[in-house]
Formats: C-alpha cells, structure tokens, sequence
C-alpha cells in the first residue's frame, strides 16, 4: 500500500477524524482501517503510528482530503485560549477537518435534521444506491454519490419514496433541481465572503443556519463557521456563557450570541473549536469566564 509518513510536529489522527461524526460514508473494518467512498472512489486508509496508508486515491488527494496540507500545530495555538478547549486539544489532538464534496454536504445536511447519525448513514446510502453509480472494489459493490442532476432528471419527488426521507424527501428533491440549474454554485459559495456564504446557502429548501455553517465549514473551509446544536449549546452555556436560558428551545438570537462570541474567543479557526469540543463533550468542567 501507497504511504505518507506523518511528521511529529503535524499531529493526525485517522480514527479521531473519521470517527468523530463529520462524516456519513466511512466505517471502521476489524481489522483497524477504514473504508470509505469519496466521489467515485473507494478508499481504505489505515494509520500505525506516523504512517498512513492508503488504497484508491494517489498521495496529493489523500493530503488534500485529511487537511494535511495545514499548519495545525499553529491553528491549534491559536484556538488554545482557556482550560476547557485546552483539555478538548488535548484529549482529541490530531483530530483534523476532512474537505467534503459540496453536494454531498449539502445533501447530507438536509437529511441529518432532527436524526442521529445510524439513521443519516442510511439515508445517504439509500441515495447513493438508488441514484449513483456501481463502484466494483475488493470484490464488493459501493456507490458513489449522484450528481444532483441524477435527481432533478426523474421530475418528480416521489423518485425518493424508497430512500425513506420523511418530511426531508421534498427537500432534497428541490434543493437538487435549484443546484443543478445554477450552474458554478460551489465557486460562487466560495468566492462569497462567510456571512454572505451563509445567506446563500440558507435559499436552499431544507438548509436552515445549522446546517448551512455545517456546509461551510465541511465543504468550503470556512472555519469561521461556528455550528450550533443542542450538545454546542449546552456546552457553551455551562463553560462559557452562564447566561443562556436552560431547557428551552435554542433561538435565532441565542444562536447568534454563541457564535458571535466564539468567533470573539477562539478567533478565525472557532469552527476547528467547535469540533474539538464535541468530540470531547465528556470532558472538563471548568467554568471559564466570557470575555
């Protein structure tokens, strides 16, 4: 297997990134190594101490994909400013942001709304298979992801019914006819400054502000991006803002209080934050006082 040994002062991390929930199409085999589809590849990627090996993507797509090519040592520095994201660094040091394709953010997004993840995986999968391509690898058939046109071509939403969608299926259905029809939607996305970006996205049906900071910051590297759910929610209201209402529904305003302030706290990389500190949810309780 095709190799890239890791440097000691770019710390990674294959079963921290994969295994921490920003991704709906990897699985962990028995035998350590993860298996993955990506576009119209199938990956395996395994990691023994600083070397990664992989099969199905050639050097520079493995690097691209994992984040490999950032100064993550500095971006952690950078995020590193109280005890609680300190032991969150820490406890999940390596952990990095995969770059997903931007269709297949934006769709899995749309599913994942009020689910966990076992019940996203399927939906994603019952996708791929219906729509996508065949993809024959180690003896075993996968799908690659279907270019939104694949969707918008049946003219008619109920081409979803078997993908067992729910409310979401009219969603997915009207957010791949508006991509398919405006053409270079990713580069507009990415030109857009973040809060531009975020409006943008959020014309999608099915795109509200969770799942559009999601999108930005899974798919177009906007860091800046801070998403917020219940667990982000409560987190940031025990540790960082005391003020928060307890128990109730987040609002648009609270939503905006908390990644306002943790643009202020962790700076332009509070996106990377927000990953460490839900992957690391079980962690400190030290209260840190806003700034």
């Amino acid at each position: 297997m095709p190799r890239i040994t890791l440097g000691h002062d770019q710390p990674f991390s294959l079963d921290q990134t994969l295994g921490c929930g920003q991704v709906f199409r990897w699985d962990r085999t028995p035998d350590g190594s993860w298996c993955g589809i990506v576009g119209d590849r199938v990956i395996r990627c395994r990691q023994k101490g600083s070397a990664l090996s992989f099969t199905g993507a050639d050097a520079p797509f493995i690097r691209h994909y994992f984040s490999l090519d950032l100064d993550f040592p500095a971006i952690l520095e950078s995020i590193d400013r109280d005890p609680f994201i300190h032991n969150a660094i820490q406890r999940c040091r390596g952990l990095r942001l995969v770059r997903q394709p931007p269709w297949e953010c934006l769709c899995s997004y749309i599913c994942s709304t009020n689910s966990n993840i076992p019940t996203i995986r399927r939906r994603i999968r019952a996708i791929a298979q219906q729509f996508g391509d065949g993809i024959d690898a180690e003896g075993t058939t996968s799908f690659s992801f279907p270019d939104p046109s694949r969707i918008s071509c049946t003219g008619d939403v109920s081409s979803l019914v078997e993908c067992r969608l729910g409310y979401r299926m009219p969603y997915v259905f009207k957010t791949a006819c508006e991509v398919t029809a405006r053409k270079g939607w990713e580069e507009t996305i990415a030109a857009l400054p973040y809060g531009e970006a975020r409006r943008e996205l959020t014309k999608f049906p099915g795109i509200g502000p969770k799942a559009a900071d999601c999108v930005l910051l899974f798919a177009f590297q906007k860091y800046e991006a801070f998403p917020v759910d219940v667990w982000i929610r409560r987190i940031m209201r025990e540790h960082y803002l005391p003020e928060l209402p307890q128990d109730t529904a987040l609002t648009g305003r609270e939503y905006d209080a908390i990644r306002t302030f943790a643009r202020k706290h962790f700076g332009p990389y509070c996106g990377i934050a927000q990953e460490y500190i839900y992957a690391a949810r079980e962690g400190s309780k030290t209260q840190v006082p806003p700034t």
